[in-house]
């Protein structure tokens, strides 16, 4: 007789919502990610798909923090104006980073949060949020991890961004966006966004540019895209560091 192979049953989900989130394609990337199927068939709440169009707002400093969001597919800048009107990039969330996490104490949102390309995120209730925390103790422990890589971020913006030499400023900020590949094109922030986040003029930004295509470390396929030629970036970027 025959062998039979057995093939394994997927789990059978019977909230719809569950199962919306079992076949996510960024599920083990996202939060839910440490959910087994129990734990996803536990939630009740609908969990809205947002699309956002480059320059929409997700949600604003200030304003009442009443749900956390998980980056499915986009670009997602964090942006403060100081008192005189000055805007400052304060970082870049791509897909599966987690925004607004704020809300989960009940605080207001720290900084504006806009799309840079068409972007879709999930909407987290911070009532479910609430809720699977209590019988989900690795949940607390990845929204902890998750707080301390936006932190990290954060961190990383001030030191390598934000400080040193133009060109090195605008060298580093090529190696992040890097991490934001669509294919083998990335979303190329306008001068006026590179002068935001580098605290540089719209003219340097522009100049440093244009070298940089000259020199073949990237080139310009479109006025929102850029191809960066990796080894050509490290290269310079070795450069840079041995004549600081």
């Amino acid at each position: 007789m025959p062998s039979a192979s057995v093939i394994p049953l997927k789990p059978m989900l019977f909230n719809p919502q569950a199962q919306v989130c079992a076949d996510c394609g960024i599920r083990r990337f996202s939060l839910f990610g440490v959910l087994d199927h129990q734990a996803l068939d536990n939630i009740h709440v609908h969990i809205a798909d947002l699309h956002l169009q480059p320059g929409q707002s997700l949600y604003s400093a200030q304003g009442q923090g009443s749900a956390a969001f998980t980056v499915r597919t986009g670009v997602v800048r964090l942006e403060r104006s100081n008192d005189r009107g000055e805007r400052r990039i304060l970082r870049l969330a791509g897909r599966s980073d987690m925004l607004g996490m704020e809300a989960m104490l009940g605080q207001s949102y720290a900084a504006d949060a806009v799309a840079c390309t068409e972007v879709t995120v999930c909407r987290l209730p911070r009532t479910l949020i609430d809720e699977l925390s209590r019988n989900q103790p690795d949940l607390l422990l990845d929204m902890m991890k998750r707080w301390q890589r936006a932190l990290d971020d954060a961190d990383e913006w001030l030191t390598e961004l934000c400080a040193g030499p133009a060109r090195h400023r605008m060298l580093r900020l090529m190696l992040k966006l890097s991490e934001f590949s669509d294919g083998d094109q990335v979303w190329l922030p306008s001068r006026l966004e590179m002068g935001a986040m580098l605290d540089m003029t719209i003219e340097t930004a522009s100049r440093l540019v244009s070298q940089l295509k000259r020199e073949g470390v990237l080139d310009t396929p479109d006025q929102r895209h850029v191809r960066i030629h990796m080894d050509a970036l490290m290269k310079a970027l070795r450069e840079d560091a041995d004549g600081a």
